[in-house]
């Protein structure tokens, strides 16, 4: 089993690091007045373990029932093909109309569902961010429609990507990143009940994953149980590295080889075919940069061009140029012919 789902929390007094969020849901549960939210932050954070702890407390037995969750980020990306291969969806799925047209049915259905036994459900839209603006302008509607009988809850980490039609009829609630020192006693907490299962990890080994997992609980404990089961001699660096950091990676490989074309390309394949934005993806070079080439002119240019980046248009040219020199500060460039 994941020990993300087998220490997932399931009331708010086991969510961690997040106190005067779970003090304000657990007002909106004893008041029984729940508006329509927007929770914001990092993930890893406890967004959608919130949702679920409200809904336990506002419905006990019949939270299950009263709380439908929306991914919005697979809905979208896989289209129709994921409305198809979902059960719960198959009523209402028309393969003749556009997916757009199905997501607003399910909606619309979902959310006009008397609920059981309470005066509203939830209905909560993980990946927020992932949702058209099209399909936005239609929720806007639904909203206004089914307020009496549903409460719309928006998880997202780009709270930006909400159009201000539908923030503004929600309140929003910001999720910080876990401390460092609690993400480490949860994961000595871990280590502590898997002993007896022959959990053997080092006490340096779980501060270089506190230290990866960059206020990601949820990150923290999948690292963790990879690196349990992997052994004593597993790299800690392969382990903790994600696919669009070995891009990054392999981008600043090119940069120090001369190769500016390949390493922009690499770039731009995060931003399209990963959908990083460009912060993230400056992000992510800054990450290998402080880890394999410590240069300050190196992070003065990072740093130049995060400023830059918040007063553009164009991120690829701003990205492309940074590529650039990043390779003259090496003093590596590749001359042409």
């Amino acid at each position: 089993m994941l020990w993300i789902e087998k220490y997932r929390p399931r009331s708010f007094d086991e969510i961690i690091g997040q106190e005067k969020v779970v003090e304000r849901l657990k007002h909106f549960a004893s008041s029984r007045a729940v508006p329509h939210l927007v929770l914001a932050g990092p993930p890893g954070t406890g967004k959608s373990v919130s949702v679920e702890c409200l809904a336990r407390e506002l419905y006990r037995e019949h939270a299950e029932e009263n709380l439908t969750i929306i991914p919005t980020s697979d809905l979208f990306s896989l289209g129709k093909k994921f409305l198809e291969g979902e059960e719960r969806y198959s009523h209402l799925y028309r393969a003749e109309e556009s997916l757009l047209s199905n997501f607003k049915r399910i909606i619309r259905e979902y959310s006009s569902l008397r609920p059981l036994d309470a005066e509203f459900k939830l209905m909560a839209f993980e990946g927020a961010s992932s949702l058209p603006r099209e399909a936005q302008q239609a929720l806007r509607r639904i909203m206004e429609r089914s307020s009496r009988t549903c409460r719309f809850i928006y998880c997202t980490s780009h709270p930006s990507a909400v159009i201000p039609a539908i923030a503004s009829r929600c309140l929003p609630v910001f999720f910080s990143p876990i401390p460092d020192p609690l993400v480490e006693s949860h994961l000595q907490a871990i280590c502590t009940a898997e002993a007896r299962g022959g959990c053997l990890v080092r006490e340096d080994q779980i501060g270089l994953l506190v230290a990866a997992a960059r206020g990601d609980l949820r990150k923290a404990v999948m690292l963790l149980q990879v690196l349990a089961e992997s052994g004593p001699g597993a790299n800690l660096l392969s382990i903790s590295m994600t696919e669009t950091d070995q891009v990054a990676t392999a981008a600043f490989s090119a940069i120090r080889a001369g190769d500016v074309q390949a390493a922009r390309r690499r770039l731009e394949t995060l931003q399209i075919e990963y959908g990083l934005s460009g912060r993230e993806v400056l992000g992510a070079l800054g990450d290998v940069v402080r880890r394999d080439f410590n240069d300050p002119r190196i992070a003065c240019a990072l740093a130049e061009t995060d400023w830059v980046l918040g007063h553009c248009q164009n991120e690829y040219l701003q990205l492309n140029t940074l590529v650039s020199r990043i390779a003259r500060e090496a003093g590596n460039v590749r001359r042409p012919g």
